[in-house]
């Protein structure tokens, strides 16, 4: 697979608690020229880095980031004052003390509030697959999509563990087509995303790729137009 295909489903991702507005424009410009699908920034960011890209750039952001434990109010305030600052995409945290004591209901009525406090906006659900048993997994793909989300998303990357091909495979499998998959934490190589979109990913949330071609652009000494 071409890497320029790669970078298209690259969200390319920044979610360090210290980073700067420096190091988010940074992002912003490298996102831009390599063509990636999105910047994946913290909701602090979001505003400035709307006022430096303007329309040329898709900006995601994070709610409920990472534990996913805030009451459903304040993801949905979080939310709909991540649209209002500019951004165009949001992935959002599963409440996992509700998944783990079985409140399926409430666990659908914390994903609808932020659907819709997001309307016309994509939305990506984060289940963090690391902490969950399979048919917890399974049960997630129906819910998330009977909730209208755009995307299900495997991992945060801030916990114990980042996609798998296992976990890709299966949300694949068990999701409907109209729900995409989402793959993020722990993508360390080109291999590593192309085999998640073999195996199902629409896309990876990933600051590495784009840095594998800017090491191929430099020892190729290739021009910046090439991407």
């Amino acid at each position: 697979m071409d890497i320029k295909d790669i970078l298209e489903k690259c969200d390319h991702t920044l979610l360090r608690v210290d980073c700067t507005s420096e190091e988010i424009r940074a992002l912003c410009d490298q996102a831009i020229r390599y063509h990636c699908a999105s910047v994946c920034i913290p909701p602090c960011h979001v505003a400035g880095a709307k006022r430096y890209v303007g329309d040329r750039l898709t900006l995601c952001t994070v709610i409920g980031f990472p534990n996913g434990y805030m009451t459903t109010a304040a993801k949905a305030f979080e939310a709909a004052d991540a649209v209002k600052n500019g951004a165009d995409e949001i992935d959002m945290v599963i409440n996992l003390s509700m998944v783990k004591d079985g409140c399926w209901a409430d666990v659908a009525n914390d994903i609808r509030a932020v659907r819709e406090a997001t309307k016309g906006k994509i939305l990506k659900v984060i289940i963090e697959c690391c902490l969950l048993t399979e048919e917890e997994k399974v049960h997630l793909c129906k819910t998330v999509a009977d909730c209208g989300a755009d995307f299900i998303k495997t991992s945060t990357g801030f916990s114990k563990g980042g996609a798998t091909r296992e976990d890709v495979k299966l949300l694949r499998e068990h999701s409907p087509k109209l729900l995409k998959v989402k793959a993020a934490g722990g993508i360390a190589s080109l291999q590593d995303a192309e085999d998640f979109i073999s195996l199902g990913a629409d896309r990876l949330g990933t600051s590495r790729v784009v840095k594998l071609a800017m090491e191929q652009e430099k020892l190729a000494g290739a021009p910046d137009e090439k991407y």
